[in-house]
């Protein structure tokens, strides 16, 4: 008799899909009160084929959602709660990483390749070189984005000329373009059977090929990039009913069939619809692989005038208007840590990295600057590289581990004051969530380094809420009131800065010297042997040497003979 009366109670659930760049999840949301019922958790592993190249399989990308839905499934009926009560799904994905894939047999032509992946490098620079000034900001003032590595319409071009399975599948009209939510939407509604191919205005925004202004993909964008628009998604607001869930009777997860997928956002913007950042001028960070900061600008695009991207914020529904926002992007915050992890074996977990930082409270002048994918906002330097500068004798993994976390921080800084610079009104305080966001060490850092206090929701699964709010709010679905009045309050925790401006300042003007010293690293375009590895004459100096030394040889040898 309880657990009846308990179902009924519960009222309506919206449950989200949050597919990052490192796992995806599953969650369960109660419409009415915004609590958090159940979850479930799997990591994606990445795959670094060449120097600077990431990728993920698009087929281990979708079975995780299904592994996560089944095992949340499970959890809910161990809780007692009714399944048939969760009335709408939304989809939340890393932003920028591309997929193509065949739509008579469904199959992925390629991996996936991932938002942070450089391999287009040589791409973006013969783009720049051919806009008037070598401008990389030629398509801003429609796309509000720089020609960067970054976006999606580069490596859609790089996919088209160097794989032979997608180059044929375009022409033959076989082939279909996305980004994650677009190949998870088209997979779960149906696939080859009849899936729905679209994406959101938000992700569409990261492509390059989209025009912010009218909402639409652009023709001259497509035809300066050379991509045929019958390949691309449709672009819908972010919050309606896109199509229904078709699973099979034989998956764990059966009962979700039927349930419409009615809300989809990038992950950034999800977060702000998530910290219910819904007035101009209020802002959140999110510190998942990558820094992402995001203030509110309203139903007007705002261009930056110092190194900031312009995008769609949300929509939420097809009659409403679009909400944009400022962006600073930083490739690298988390992925530190799996950094110094993986590669370096310098610690065994997330918990021990905040452990050797606290044991030390300082870095020592050891400063760190990640720039493993190039520099983002506010410089967008695909030349730059990862360095460790100020080392001494004295130096330990203690302090690298410190200097980790401030680089962090300051990444952060140099962005919020951009956007202070762009907005004209400084923030006075900074809502933060993701996953490192767990590490209190890092949020005292933050709040000391920005000078400001530091805010932190006790929910930190901001981006999957906001995903299940747009899902929830949906005309046809309705469980969900997105009404100022009817949001639920937050709980959350402020970090106060701890030490006084001065130091502070100090050491973010030798931060800024570091990143100085990490630029142009990177300053030829390598030459390819074939195989697309670099030659060694790429190197100017090296092949004259190499080819004066053989003709010295020619030489000697022909004045031996002659003599």
């Amino acid at each position: 008799m309880a657990a009846s009366s308990n179902r009924i109670t519960m009222g309506p659930l919206v449950a989200a899909i949050d597919q990052g760049t490192s796992s995806t999840r599953f969650l369960v949301f109660n419409a009415k009160t915004a609590e958090l019922l159940s979850h479930h958790l799997v990591e994606i592993k990445q795959s670094f084929p060449k120097e600077g190249w990431v990728e993920e399989d698009p087929k281990e990308i979708l079975q995780s959602v299904y592994e996560c839905m089944e095992r949340t499934c499970e959890k809910l009926t161990q809780l007692n709660i009714d399944i048939s009560n969760i009335k709408a799904i939304g989809v939340t994905n890393q932003r920028e990483t591309t997929l193509v894939w065949d739509k008579e047999t469904g199959e992925p032509l390629y991996n996936a390749i991932v938002w942070l992946d450089l391999r287009t490098q040589s791409t973006v620079e013969r783009l720049i070189n051919k806009t008037p000034g070598r401008n990389k900001n030629h398509l801003k003032h429609k796309t509000g984005l720089p020609i960067s590595t970054y976006f999606s319409a580069v490596k859609l071009r790089w996919l088209m000329d160097n794989v032979d399975e997608v180059h044929d599948a375009v022409v033959s009209h076989r082939a279909m373009f996305g980004t994650v939510d677009s190949w998870l939407i088209w997979c779960l509604t149906g696939g080859k059977s009849g899936g729905v191919h679209c994406t959101d205005v938000t992700n569409a925004s990261r492509t390059m090929l989209f025009n912010i202004h009218t909402l639409d993909w652009d023709p001259e964008l497509c035809t300066y990039f050379g991509i045929p628009m019958e390949i691309l998604p449709k672009v819908r607001s972010s919050s309606e009913i896109y199509g229904l869930m078709k699973l099979s009777s034989s998956r764990k997860c059966g009962a979700l069939s039927g349930i419409p997928i009615s809300g989809c956002l990038g992950d950034q913007s999800a977060a702000l619809v998530g910290q219910m950042c819904f007035q101009e001028g209020q802002a959140k960070n999110t510190y998942g692989t990558g820094c992402f900061l995001l203030r509110n600008t309203g139903a007007k695009p705002v261009m930056s005038e110092h190194g900031l991207l312009t995008t769609v914020a949300y929509k939420l529904g097809r009659d409403q208007p679009a909400c944009y926002a400022l962006e600073g992007s930083v490739a690298i915050a988390g992925a530190v840590v799996r950094w110094l992890q993986d590669n370096l074996g310098i610690i065994k977990s997330s918990e021990e990295l905040e452990q050797f930082a606290a044991s030390v409270g300082t870095s020592y002048g050891c400063y760190f600057v990640p720039a493993f994918s190039g520099l983002y906002a506010p410089y967008w330097e695909p030349s730059a590289r990862g360095i460790i500068c100020g080392l001494t004798q004295f130096t330990n993994k203690y302090h690298v581990a410190f200097a980790a976390l401030e680089a962090v921080c300051f990444q952060t800084r140099e962005i919020l004051d951009a956007m202070n610079q762009d907005s004209g009104i400084p923030l006075t305080q900074l809502q933060v969530d993701g996953g490192m966001t767990s590490n209190k060490l890092l949020m005292q850092l933050q709040a000391d380094i920005l000078c400001i206090p530091v805010v932190k929701p006790s929910m930190p699964e901001t981006t999957a809420l906001g995903a299940a709010m747009a899902a929830g709010s949906a005309e046809g679905v309705s469980v969900w009131s997105l009404k100022p009045e009817d949001l639920s309050e937050v709980t959350s925790e402020k970090f106060e800065p701890q030490i006084n401006p001065e130091e502070s300042e100090f050491r973010y003007a030798r931060w800024k010297k570091a990143v100085q010293k990490s630029m142009n690293w990177e300053t030829t375009e390598p030459v390819g042997n074939g195989n697309g590895e670099a030659s060694i004459f790429s190197s100017v100096p090296l092949g004259f040497f190499i080819i004066g030394s053989i003709l010295m040889l020619v030489g000697a040898k022909y004045l031996a003979g002659n003599n």
